[in-house]
């Protein structure tokens, strides 16, 4: 096989990497895009407390509900009370709703794969509340490898390090290229 087509091959297989690699990143653009102008919310499911039902690292896509329409079963994101000791958005199921006096509605819930009921009673202040409408699973992995600094560093110093690379050694074939001896008598020849 000659060099030229060699070259060829190889100049037509980085095309296709570099074409599937455009088409990989559109279609994930537009399957977080299009969810979006559908009116749907993304949390990522970091905790094990819903498996069996969805499992950590699945990307859970909520819609606003009104609270008043909430019912029990229903799968909903929020923000445990502040004596509850948790500081991070809890996915879990509505296990018991309670009418007060006063209309508020005082909610339970409990993990899927928990034995036991959240040790908290809550209320929901806003009007409307993420409810779980459906999972993707496994791709909340690819967010919580982004949320980590070595994986970003990673993800962005590899290729900037490639491209440093691949200039160096284009440079490298140039300075190379510049010694051989019919580019000197040529050189020699324009100078002259």
């Amino acid at each position: 096989m000659s060099t030229s087509n060699l070259t060829g091959t190889t100049s037509r297989f980085a095309r296709l990497v570099v074409n599937l690699a455009l088409v990989a990143v559109v279609l994930v653009a537009a399957g977080f895009i299009i969810p979006s102008l559908m009116g749907y919310e993304r949390y990522v499911i970091v905790g094990g407390s819903m498996s069996g039902t969805f499992e950590r690292g699945s990307v859970a896509f909520e819609r606003l509900t009104p609270v008043d329409e909430l019912e029990v079963g229903d799968v909903i994101t929020y923000q445990p009370p502040a004596d509850s000791g948790l500081a991070t958005l809890v996915t879990h199921r509505i296990v018991s709703v309670e009418e007060k006096r006063d209309g508020a509605r005082v909610f339970r819930t409990r993990g899927d794969a928990n034995a036991d009921v959240d040790p908290w009673k809550f209320r929901l202040p806003q009007g409307q509340q993420p409810r779980v409408e459906f999972t993707v699973p496994y791709v909340g992995h690819v967010f919580m490898a982004i949320a980590d600094r070595d994986t970003r560093i990673l993800l962005l110093g590899g290729p900037a390090a490639l491209i440093c690379l691949f200039s160096l050694v284009e440079l490298a074939r140039l300075l190379v290229g510049l010694r051989h001896p019919f580019l000197q008598s040529k050189l020699q020849t324009q100078e002259a």
